[in-house]
């Protein structure tokens, strides 16, 4: 995951070099999340891709995989050390005003 991290950081500063750190961050703990998930729940390759729209500022960050199966959020419980990583993609992207494309 470490270099999925350098490499939306360094996407990131080519595109915006005066974006805010916070903002930054955030993304690039949706795209190591998105990342996490699909090499834990796919077994497969996996990819990131991010586009961003210099006319809109729109940036949309996607992770593909080789299952068939679609994403989901599963129940958490307290005292379970994982599958927290969608809970945090949703909550930041529904900040964002963002949404899921599947």
């Amino acid at each position: 995951m470490r270099r999925g991290l350098d490499f939306i950081r360094r996407v990131l500063a080519g595109w915006r070099p005066d974006a805010d750190a916070v903002a930054v961050e955030d993304i690039a703990l949706v795209g190591s999340e998105l990342l996490a998930n699909a090499a834990d729940h796919a077994g497969g390759p996996t990819a990131l891709d991010l586009r961003h729209d210099p006319n809109t500022g729109l940036l949309r960050i996607a992770a593909t995989d080789t299952s068939p199966a679609a994403p989901r959020l599963r129940p958490v419980r307290p005292d379970q050390p994982h599958d927290r990583g969608m809970h945090i993609i949703a909550r930041l992207a529904i900040a964002w005003g963002a949404g899921r494309t599947v």
